[in-house]
């Protein structure tokens, strides 16, 4: 898709029934999801497994002046042992999808990560050798400072594989909340889901996008903002820049590009009575 003249594309690592609604937002009631059945089932909630359906996935970012990428999914031989789908994938498809859009590692000039968790980092390393290597050889690793330091405190297996063997590549570059590569291209703090979140904002003309990372999960959260997101670092401050957020694509009608949300992913905030909606839209038609 175009937006001007910055070329995006999306590449899916995997779209997967993830967790049940009371899991995965433990202030949502039976009644809140029998409300919206009709339209969850089967595209964003599985009928089978009662789970919410989510995408794990990068954008990968054509400007005229830089190629990007924007969060890196899973990755393969990751240690994840909350999640056995994500756990030591073999899976290199997302690799070779990249290749498949025209872009080689060494090629990507940028990776720009909203938060550090391991659905968002994953292949910023590969495994050669035995050893953790950086994906983007020649890539400066963009991540808020903030966000950098948490992680690194934090020490987790996410951290250890796939974000301090770049840090000791020397690719990683921390920056402010508000860093911007260029007119361009920019990050907004939205903190709340981790200490250090932020969103990446596009621009080409006139024409405006934001990628959201996960400052909202699922299209459910658009009628229900203020729910709670299981894993929410600080639950009060992801309300509020959730709210925040919603109110300003609403205003602006800025094309939402999602993290998490299913196919097609991208789409429009709309007013709905006191709280949202999102209207997806088609790649088609996001020219």
């Amino acid at each position: 898709m175009q937006l001007g003249d910055i070329r995006i594309d999306r590449i899916l690592e995997m779209e997967t029934p993830f967790m049940t609604p009371a899991a995965m937002f433990p202030d949502s009631t039976p009644d809140d999801i029998d409300r919206h059945r009709h339209w969850l089932e089967p595209w964003a909630l599985d009928p089978r497994t009662g789970k919410i359906i989510i995408n794990v996935q990068t954008y990968l970012i054509r400007t005229p002046r830089h190629t990007i990428i924007v969060d890196t999914c899973l990755g393969c031989d990751k240690t994840n042992p909350f999640f056995p789908d994500w756990h030591m994938r073999s899976d290199r498809a997302w690799y070779a999808a990249l290749g498949a859009h025209g872009v080689q590692p060494a090629e990507v000039e940028y990776v720009f990560c909203t938060h550090l968790h391991s659905d968002h980092c994953g292949w910023n390393t590969q495994l050669v050798d035995g050893r953790w290597v950086p994906t983007f050889p020649n890539a400066r690793y963009i991540m808020a400072e903030k966000e950098l330091q948490h992680a690194a405190a934090a020490n987790s297996p996410a951290y250890r594989e796939s974000v301090l063997p770049c840090v000791e590549a020397g690719q990683v570059q921390g920056v402010a909340a508000d860093f911007a590569l260029d007119d361009s291209v920019w990050l907004e703090a939205t903190h709340g889901h981790t200490p250090g979140h932020v969103a990446v904002h596009l621009r080409s003309g006139q024409h405006r996008a934001v990628l959201c990372g996960d400052l909202i999960h699922s299209p459910l959260q658009c009628h229900y903002p203020r729910w709670r997101y299981w894993i929410d670092s600080d639950v009060r401050q992801a309300i509020l820049t959730r709210e925040k957020f919603l109110h300003e694509q609403c205003a602006e009608r800025r094309l939402v590009l999602t993290a998490h949300f299913p196919r097609s992913s991208i789409g429009y905030v709309e007013a709905a009575g006191d709280a949202f909606r999102f209207h997806f839209i088609n790649w088609d038609d996001a020219r």
